[in-house]
């Protein structure tokens, strides 16, 4: 069956369809506002007229271009192109700054890369276990997966001031996470009555504001992105860090697992996988300052999700994440059913699909590493013509997302909200991880707590949620204990320094 497909996938439609739909979707990825799920949404009439085979490849290689193509603008604009690519935007943008652009980028498609092509060899040999295990997921282990990402606000402080500020600043995204209306109750929250808020705060428009048009705020008073322009010369002739192996596996084994929990998206991935890096770098100090570390991890979890993704998708009928929703639609529509059969009385056409994920990833690995000289010089483009085209971009993806005038305006007062934020001192990654995560702890604490009849104790008898209890304990224990330590030493220094001047 497996060389069937091969013959299938090799075929020259086939093959023009996975680069077209691998190209478009990296196009589509680094526009702020264009999301993969959109773009796959709106492939799905036009392979109406497509072989099922063809426009299923098609809609495979804009999904995986787009997950590598928003790492573009963010390291290069700090203007995420997907809301998976903002934990990217966090270290590639310095990198950017400090010259080293073209090597953020050639780290971000290999990382890229790899997490793509071991997602996706999980997803073609051991798919039907997989969703199994994610069956065994219920709301508590959802909620308290968003636990285990918001861990991560704790990891961002060094000291005992910076974790108070990013609490606060966890705490501020939390709040704009409820605005809306209530997942159980169905009663509305701090809508002022506008009928746009009945979903809440969009959540792109916000990202785009926080990262995009604050920081072309901050780039009036500079000429260009890089002050020395003398490392743009040697961009072919960087070597590659070393030492990133260990958190690209983190991070693709990371976004795989989280891919295949049904309902998960890639943002989360690539946060959780951010998270662990940060968490067991040697390089602790350099994140947030430019470590093509945290890059690895972030690139390769949230490509890892692409795979994982498809796994409940194509063997349950239950879709790993919005983009896999929109790829479900685009399978019924051809009569193609989720399920065995599609593995079985469908098995070729599947198993073509899933093989051109793989020649999907080869397409985008040539055009990152390829292209990556050129994409760095976008930051040589003098800041008055940048940042005019970047905020009208900026500006048309948020309206874009809902048609919404009100999340242009969003977009602008989250742009001024997040200037005021960095510059006294709070953390922009805390707020956007309570953000993030906020509406999925929600839903998941109310859930479980109507399962479990009001009971808490559902949150501790399940063998899952006592797993993911061990791991925020691990991943919290140790920045405590440094904050702890680093807050000691302070405290002695200035004790030996009032002692100093006292003699």
């Amino acid at each position: 069956m497996i060389f069937e497909s091969l013959q299938a996938l090799l075929a020259p439609s086939s093959l023009l369809a996975v680069f077209i739909g691998t190209v478009s979707g990296v196009l589509v990825g680094g526009m702020p506002g264009l999301t993969a799920t959109m773009a796959v949404a709106l492939l799905i009439p036009v392979t109406f007229v497509l072989e099922p085979l063809t426009g299923l490849i098609l809609m495979g290689g804009v999904y995986c271009g787009a997950m590598y193509g928003g790492s573009i603008p963010a390291i290069l604009l700090r203007t995420p192109g997907t809301p998976a690519a903002v934990a990217t935007a966090m270290e590639g943008y310095p990198m950017s700054r400090q010259g080293h652009g073209g090597l953020a980028l050639k780290v971000s498609v290999i990382a890229s890369f790899c997490g793509g092509v071991f997602s996706t060899f999980v997803l073609l040999m051991v798919a039907p276990i997989l969703a199994i295990f994610a069956l065994t997921f219920g709301p508590p282990e959802y909620f308290l997966l968003a636990i285990l990402g918001l861990v991560g606000i704790v990891s961002m402080a060094d000291d005992e001031s910076s974790l108070v500020k990013a609490l606060i600043s966890g705490l501020l995204g939390l709040v704009i996470a409820v605005i809306g209306t209530d997942p159980i109750s169905g009663q509305l929250r701090y809508t002022l009555g506008l009928t746009d808020l009945y979903d809440g705060v969009s959540f792109m428009p916000a990202l785009i504001g926080m990262f995009s048009i604050s920081q072309m705020l901050d780039l009036t008073s500079t000429k260009r992105i890089v002050t020395d322009t003398s490392t743009l010369q040697k961009i072919k002739r960087e070597p590659f860090p070393k030492g990133l192996k260990k958190f690209v596996g983190l991070g693709s084994i990371t976004g795989t697992v989280v891919g295949v929990l049904p309902g998960e998206g890639a943002t989360i991935a690539a946060f959780l996988s951010y998270n662990f890096a940060r968490q067991y770098s040697k390089k602790k100090h350099l994140f947030g300052h430019g470590n093509p570390e945290g890059i690895a991890a972030a690139e390769s979890g949230n490509n890892g999700c692409v795979g994982g993704s498809l796994v409940p998708t194509l063997t349950l009928g239950i879709p790993g994440n919005s983009v896999a929703a929109a790829l479900m639609g685009g399978l019924i529509i051809h009569g193609l059913i989720p399920g065995p059969e599609l593995f079985s009385k469908y098995g070729v056409m599947t198993y073509a699909f899933i093989l051109s994920l793989f020649l999907a990833n080869i397409i985008f690995l040539f055009i990152g590493l390829t292209m990556a000289p050129y994409f760095a010089r976008i930051s040589l483009i003098p800041t008055p013509i940048l940042i005019p085209v970047v905020c009208l971009f900026s500006l048309l993806g948020s309206y874009a997302m809902n048609n919404s005038i009100l999340d242009i305006f969003v977009a602008l007062i989250c742009g001024i909200a997040a200037v005021i934020l960095h510059r006294t001192g709070f953390s922009l990654g805390a707020l956007i991880l309570g953000l993030i995560l906020g509406p999925i702890a929600e839903s998941g604490f109310a859930q479980a707590l109507i399962i479990g009849h009001g009971s808490y104790s559902i949150f501790f008898t399940r063998p899952q949620a006592i797993i993911l209890w061990a791991i925020i304990l691990v991943l919290l224990i140790p920045p405590i204990i440094q904050i702890s330590r680093q807050s000691g030493r302070k405290k002695a220094d200035v004790e030996r320094q009032s002692d100093t001047s006292a003699e």
